[in-house]
């Protein structure tokens, strides 16, 4: 069965927002778009969680005609990583946490996650895609994994790595007792405490992979900081995200900006964190058109944003 769960709201109202004079193809990021998503992080205040940032430049390109949501065009989500980054923009110095990283439902998270969920989140396209890229390209035989936020299924594909090890760290233990992709789990709240501890010794893993979850973690810098303990040097993390959420539990900074915008933030968290990631991309994994001037996608979108650990 799949859950399909909200759509992020900004998107939405972005295009809501649009006038009659707004075409529906917006320019190519530029260095001038980059500032703007800066600026964007920088100015975050409390209206984030009560209604959306309506008056902020959407940066997405095209419109779908259907649901009027805002998407990314071809290249577009590569380009929203900054070749260089300004140490002294440092989005999050300024931000408050309270706001930006509050949400909906505050709630403890053990409440929001008690019953299992063996369901995805995404449609099935988009979990072929996620599974084509976890098995085909991220991960080797003989590596060390952690997969971070898991749950009932990593998106291995059965027999096809010899993996050295596989841990999951999620909120709900039945669920990451059915993923038979795992050697040991273990359940952590990884928003309890600011001051987050991975339970893992440092330089254990090859790859940490975070699938569909950074969009809830209200202390991403510090866990960014801890996956990058934990990982070997010269290891790699992902971050695998797309648009659909649980809006209730997403935090504000997230559900106030496009899927542009959403890569940029991810990549600052992993810049900003202090881990000393390195070589910092974004890479479009979603289904899209084989024709058309826009080549739109079909479906639900799929990002992944990577980093080495130097």
């Amino acid at each position: 069965m799949m859950l399909y769960v909200v759509l992020v709201a900004s998107s939405l109202q972005y295009a809501s927002a649009f006038s009659s004079t707004t075409t529906n193809r917006i320019t190519t990021p530029t260095t001038n778009n980059l500032q703007q998503r800066r600026q964007f992080l920088s100015s975050i205040s409390t209206s984030i969680i009560i209604q959306s940032l309506a008056t902020q430049p959407a940066n997405a390109a095209i419109r779908d005609p259907k649901t009027g949501i805002l998407l990314p065009s071809v290249g577009e989500i590569e380009s929203s990583i900054p070749q260089t980054w300004d140490e002294d923009d440092n989005p999050f110095a300024s931000l408050s946490e309270s706001v930006s990283f509050s949400r909906l439902d505050a709630s403890d998270d053990k409440i929001f996650y008690a019953e299992p969920r063996f369901v995805e989140h995404v449609d099935q396209q988009a979990v072929d895609s996620i599974t084509s890229y976890v098995s085909d390209s991220l991960l080797q035989n003989g590596d060390s994994v952690l997969d971070l936020c898991s749950s009932w299924t990593s998106h291995i594909t059965p027999g096809k790595l010899d993996l050295k090890r596989v841990a999951g760290l999620g909120m709900n233990a039945k669920e990451l007792e059915a993923n038979e992709a795992l050697t040991e789990w273990a359940v952590q709240d990884l928003n309890e405490n600011k001051n987050v501890k991975l339970p893992y010794e440092n330089d254990s893993f090859d790859v940490v992979m975070c699938q569909l979850s950074i969009d809830y973690l209200i202390h991403p810098l510090e866990v960014m900081k801890e996956v990058a303990r934990v990982l070997k040097p010269g290891g790699k993390v992902a971050i695998l995200i797309s648009n659909r959420l649980f809006l209730t539990k997403a935090v504000g900074l997230w559900t106030g900006s496009d899927d542009i915008e959403h890569a940029y933030t991810v990549g600052s968290y992993l810049h900003y964190c202090g881990g000393g990631f390195g070589d910092i991309k974004a890479e479009d994994l979603s289904t899209r058109k084989k024709s058309g001037k826009e080549r739109m996608i079909v479906g639900d979108p799929l990002y992944v944003i990577t980093a080495t650990k130097s």
